[in-house]
């Protein structure tokens, strides 16, 4: 098969995209290496990245409420995905619309909603008081922190999940069914394994934004505690601890990747 050259202005159509790139994904990673590995005269030293040390409980919390916040994406939004991929197309795009619905407003609009909704004078706790149950204090605590990544981020479990689902054969299922299968057979020995690489997706959208969040946990959590991102704001609110902070953003960033390096690994297997 021949091979076709591509012209001049063929290859000056890439050059957006390439300047894009250099921009504002290799020159910030060249830039976080080179503070990572100096001190604030440009002097190359590791003790920057054993500062880590110090931030270990920080970075255990932060992957922590992060894997249980997926988790419960994740048994929320695969029935959810499920729930609406089998309905009617008309209806599916109305339901994915109203799941949307939210995303279309800030991040910060949509935490301040949860603050009222959960502070101790708010919406919920009018609620409660109204039916004489007493207040529950739950901003400043790490199930708010979860509840708002689970808020926030539920839709990027869902779209992934929810697409690999409707583009499932109809026969694959109708078969498992006239071999006797139960609808919840169905779903675990057929549409479950086959919907694997939507959930890799979902898991990987999910993680990555919520272990580096800084603002929900800021908000929600009321300062009660740090998460990762929290800590790398705050380093690099002073000129003397930006060399920290970049040792972190290293550290988050090789977590970024070996996310993204498991679900490129696992979409490979899934196309071979």
């Amino acid at each position: 098969m021949q091979k076709t050259k591509t012209g001049f202005w063929g290859k000056m159509t890439a050059a957006p995209h390439i300047l894009w790139s250099i921009l504002f994904i290799l020159a910030p990673l060249i830039f976080v290496i080179y503070y990572s590995f100096t001190d604030v005269t440009g002097a190359f030293t590791f003790q920057n990245i054993l500062a880590l040390e110090y931030h270990t409980n920080t970075f255990l919390l932060s992957v922590s409420l992060s894997v249980i916040a997926t988790f419960i994406c994740f048994l929320i939004g695969y029935p959810l995905a499920y729930f609406i991929a089998s309905y009617k197309e008309k209806s599916q795009k109305i339901m994915i619309t109203l799941l949307m619905l939210p995303m279309w407003t800030n991040l910060l609009i949509r935490t301040y909603s949860m603050m009222a909704i959960m502070d101790d004078g708010g919406f919920l706790n009018t609620i409660l008081e109204a039916l004489n149950w007493g207040k529950v204090h739950l901003i400043g605590t790490k199930g708010a922190v979860i509840f708002g990544m689970v808020y926030d981020f539920l839709p990027y479990m869902v779209l992934p999940i929810y697409t690999i689902i409707s583009k499932l054969d109809v026969s694959l299922t109708e078969a498992a069914r006239d071999l006797g299968c139960s609808q919840f057979q169905v779903v675990k020995k057929v549409i479950l394994p086959l919907s694997k690489s939507g959930i890799i997706s979902g898991i990987t959208m999910v993680f990555v934004p919520s272990i580096s969040t800084f603002y929900i946990s800021q908000k929600l959590g009321g300062g009660t505690f740090e998460l990762i991102g929290d800590t790398i704001e705050r380093q690099f609110q002073n000129v003397s601890t930006y060399n920290v902070g970049a040792a972190i953003s290293l550290v988050m960033m090789i977590l970024v990747l070996l996310s993204l390096a498991i679900m490129n690994r696992f979409s490979e297997e899934e196309s071979a």
